[in-house]
């Protein structure tokens, strides 16, 4: 059986790395989990292992905050002479952070397969941190395992050769309905005084929406005359707590420490409108049947936009209250995207198991250049060049 390293660096990872590693493991292949050390605040990363069961990672690289590139480098330079240690047949990265890119990037170079968990996601928008980290993990990547059919389109259309391509569902919902019932019987209701189905729940923490004060200003004063007709609960991430306590919160708007994954999803399952800037809470949101309304212009996440379960509202004010009007007076009837069906990590074990090795498999080579243009412009930036 085949020695895989299994990667996770941030709370956005751990949900899904948990189902994969489950079933390798009960194929009996050798997994070793690494864990960099992205996150490293208890509220962010501890509670989540422990929610999830995640056993303890067999190593821990510490790496810790900072700038995107510092961020990035001091992840290559403590995979790389770890990789060459324990010299895995395969590599598994997850999602789209610094993590992600850098073990990818390492791997690459040394020779090991490499599979990218939620390939072929894009948002075709260039100034998002993670779009540039999930289109170049990809281009490196042996195994692209994509969560739904229009990641699959945009893998084809940016040149992948067929075999590289597995369409398996969302790990992401492996997870959610593992821990459904457990979600469910949380008191997190009780703690915080709410009632099912009379309160909205609300994320902020892309950069975009917590960086610049005019932006978050202008998303506050929309939340607050939303709460006057729904109450909102805010869980604070810790990128933007600083920003809130600066500009001031509205009335009808709660602000809590950040939940822990239990919590969080019994919060979502309970909610009657959920307002954010996640993409793994637009997934989460389908799942659950519960509205979901997107602060941003783009989701890499589109088909939770097409089962129309998830209604981009984009960030001005006005439009966000009348969006949230609509759906609280119509909510979208609930509908789940086919393969989110808890069996992705099955799927997934099936490719990687029986994908062949680096030395019988074909490797990544140079791809077409696209046919759009002979330089990509901003609208197809994420093809390959």
């Amino acid at each position: 059986m085949p020695r895989i390293v299994c990667v996770a660096g941030a709370r956005p990872n751990y949900m899904k790395i948990k189902p994969v590693m489950d079933a390798l493991e009960g194929r009996g292949a050798e997994v070793l989990l690494v864990h960099t050390g992205q996150h490293y605040d208890p509220a962010m990363n501890d509670v989540f292992f422990a929610d999830l069961g995640i056993r303890p990672p067999d190593r821990f690289l510490g790496v810790g905050s900072g700038t995107h590139a510092e961020q990035t480098g001091r992840v290559m330079t403590a995979f790389e002479p770890l990789l060459e240690e324990v010299s895995p047949d395969i590599v598994v990265v997850v999602g789209d952070i610094n993590s992600t890119l850098a073990c990818a990037l390492v791997t690459a170079k040394a020779g090991p397969l490499l599979a990218h968990v939620e390939a072929g996601l894009r948002s075709r928008d260039w100034s998002m941190p993670e779009e540039v980290n999930r289109v170049a993990t990809d281009r490196v990547a042996d195994h692209l395992l994509a969560p739904s059919p229009d990641a699959v389109d945009n893998l084809r259309a940016e040149g992948y050769r067929e075999d590289q391509i597995h369409l398996v569902g969302n790990v992401m919902i492996d997870t959610l309905l593992t821990n459904l019932a457990r979600a469910r019987a949380s008191d997190v209701l009780a703690r915080h005084g709410l009632t099912r189905g009379e309160f909205g729940l609300v994320t902020l923490h892309r950069p975009a929406n917590v960086d610049d004060p005019a932006v978050l200003t202008g998303l506050l004063k929309a939340l607050g005359e939303i709460a006057g007709r729904c109450p909102l609960l805010l869980p604070v991430h810790p990128r933007a707590a600083g920003r809130l306590a600066e500009i001031g919160v509205p009335g009808g708007i709660r602000l809590v420490p950040p939940a822990g994954y239990l919590d969080f999803i019994a919060l979502q399952d309970a909610a009657r409108v959920v307002l954010t800037d996640s993409g793994g809470v637009q997934e989460e949101t389908t799942a659950l049947g519960v509205p979901c309304v997107t602060l941003r212009d783009n989701t890499e996440r589109p088909i939770t936009v097409e089962q129309g379960t998830n209604v981009l509202a984009g960030r001005d004010p006005e439009r966000i209250v009348a969006t949230v009007n609509r759906v609280l007076d119509d909510p979208p009837a609930p509908r789940r995207p086919e393969l989110w069906d808890g069996r992705a990590s099955d799927r997934i074990a099936d490719v990687l198991l029986n994908g062949g090795t680096a030395s019988t498999r074909p490797r990544p080579t140079s791809l077409p250049r696209p046919k759009s243009a002979d330089r990509p412009g901003p609208e197809d930036r994420t093809l390959p060049i």
